[in-house]
């Protein structure tokens, strides 16, 4: 059982930051990558920004290239996403997702797991 815990959504001011912070934890022997989405409403749920461990590559979608930056920190199993200069247009539901390798024998290791998704709400 692998979980993702998020925090640090909200409501800001446009022009304001956000700090959002997604823990993993459980049966993990490996993060293979770790990064965010966001889904508006009546819109599809789209990439913001990626870290492939593995690759050792970062991703980030082009609207919050230079205004989002993200981090982790391998010894807690944390992925943070600094989002700057917030616009109205970045309102939504901001879901953590981890790519794992568990701790187990099993061939079956690989696991795909999402957070419960944090609201941020930025305002004109």
């Amino acid at each position: 059982q692998v979980r993702l815990v998020e925090s640090g959504g909200g409501s800001v001011q446009s022009g304001r930051s956000l700090r959002l912070s997604c823990r993993a934890s459980g049966n993990i022997f490996k993060v293979n990558g770790m990064g965010w989405y966001r889904q508006a409403p009546g819109k599809e749920r789209e990439l913001v920004a990626y870290a492939h461990h593995s690759a050792g590559e970062i991703e980030y979608i082009d609207s919050v290239k230079g205004r989002f930056t993200i981090s982790d920190d391998s010894s807690k199993r944390t992925v943070y996403l600094q989002m700057d200069s917030l616009k109205p247009e970045d309102t939504a539901v901001y879901y953590c997702n981890a790519q794992v390798t568990l701790l187990t024998l099993s061939l079956d290791k690989y696991r795909e797991v999402w957070g419960q998704g944090t609201q941020v709400t930025v305002a004109s």
